[in-house]
């Protein structure tokens, strides 16, 4: 090879065209990994903000400050659901997620803060900030609804596997691009070599010329002699690139709902299988999200004392069943002298009225085996 080197270097004219620059582009593909994170935790933030965040005490709702803090308008500036779906996501996406009371009696969602960790004293949360403002005071975790997400998986997944994901994506598109690149060559009748300036206004005329075909469906070029552009040969390409690149899409938002715990049936709208994956999608994913939101709040909102006497948080949501939906397993309870009607109201997510009946059990007849053998048809009507 080096003898080829050498023979190109004592050829001025060669030798100039090795400084044509050639257009390359780095490809940054940042938008995968939000595409993916962002379709799976705005999906669960979604579903958590249509909680309805309820204070009660012995049985009964109470309208209070916090209720109106938690359902309807937390701060100046968003209402609940927007409240809630922004909490959620920072508390996935971050791991942990901490609100705070402000002197104005607003509920406000820190965006940064640092924390000092003590063993037997509350710990501290200090240069908390949100949007531009740092708040001076310090804040105890005794005054603070701070909660973890303890899920390593995902920050795992997140240094890792998006790499290797956005390089095969990177690869696949230049395919693509490739398999539909129209191939030209430009023939430059020249005894002489070009100096610098005549390279670069040549370099433009060049980048011009490509840029036409690029943005234009129709590009008219001017024929200059000495100057020939040939095409070699136009893109042509079946299709079957585009669907992998979309497969490879919708298998990286697969492998973040698996560690978010979301069936991938719910994320992508499939309907097969719709009941079970959303009775999967509660018990897995959002439930125990719901426990800990729901824990929380009572620890910090509720004294121990009153919480022991019957005053608490429940947060209902998209967990409690459809009571249309459920009628008959309703009826069979109800008849079967299991629950009570109060009680189904409950499971349902009503709270209980003031009807004597609805306290009573009751059991029909065709669950009542006190009688025995004596009247078969009876028992069954």
């Amino acid at each position: 090879m080096g003898w080829l080197i050498d023979k190109l270097s004592k050829n001025k004219e060669i030798k100039s065209m090795f400084d044509l620059d050639f257009y390359e582009e780095p490809t940054h593909r940042a938008y995968l990994k939000k595409m993916a994170l962002e379709t799976c935790i705005n999906f669960i933030a979604r579903s958590i903000s249509l909680s309805d965040f309820r204070v009660m005490k012995n049985g009964k709702r109470q309208s209070n400050d916090w209720d109106y803090l938690l359902n309807i308008r937390p701060n100046t500036d968003q209402s609940a659901a927007d409240f809630w779906q922004d909490y959620t996501f920072k508390l996935i996406h971050e791991n942990e997620a901490l609100i705070f009371l402000t002197d104005s009696n607003d509920l406000l969602i820190a965006d940064s803060f640092d924390r000092e960790e003590y063993a037997v004293y509350p710990d501290v949360f200090s240069n908390v900030t949100v949007k531009d403002y740092t708040f001076n005071r310090k804040f105890r975790m005794d005054e603070v609804i701070h909660i973890t997400y303890n899920n390593e998986k995902l920050e795992t997944f997140m240094q890792g596997m998006f790499e290797d994901y956005g390089d095969l994506f990177n690869r696949m598109i230049e395919i693509q691009m490739r398999s539909n690149q129209i191939r030209g060559t430009v023939d430059i009748e020249s005894t002489q070599s070009l100096d610098t300036e005549n390279q670069k206004r040549l370099q433009g005329f060049i980048d011009r010329l490509f840029k036409s075909f690029k943005n234009n469906t129709i590009a008219i070029i001017p024929k200059l002699k000495g100057f020939n552009y040939n095409e070699v040969a136009k893109g042509d390409s079946d299709g079957k690139s585009v669907e992998e690149l979309s497969r490879l899409k919708r298998d990286l938002v697969n492998e973040v709902a698996n560690i978010l715990g979301i069936p991938v049936s719910l994320v992508h709208g499939d309907m097969a299988e719709y009941d079970t994956a959303i009775k999967a999608y509660i018990k897995f994913c959002t439930g125990p999200l719901i426990k800990k939101i729901s824990d929380e709040l009572n620890a910090k909102l509720i004294d121990k004392e009153d919480y022991l006497n019957g005053e608490k948080i429940k947060v209902q949501g998209i967990s409690e069943m459809n009571a249309l939906e459920v009628a008959d397993a309703v009826d069979k309870l109800r008849a079967s002298g299991v629950y009570n009607g109060n009680q189904i109201r409950e499971k349902l997510g009503d709270e209980p009225v003031d009807n004597p009946l609805l306290e009573e059990y009751v059991m029909t007849k065709n669950y009542d085996s006190s009688k025995g053998g004596e009247n078969k048809n009876e028992r069954n009507e």
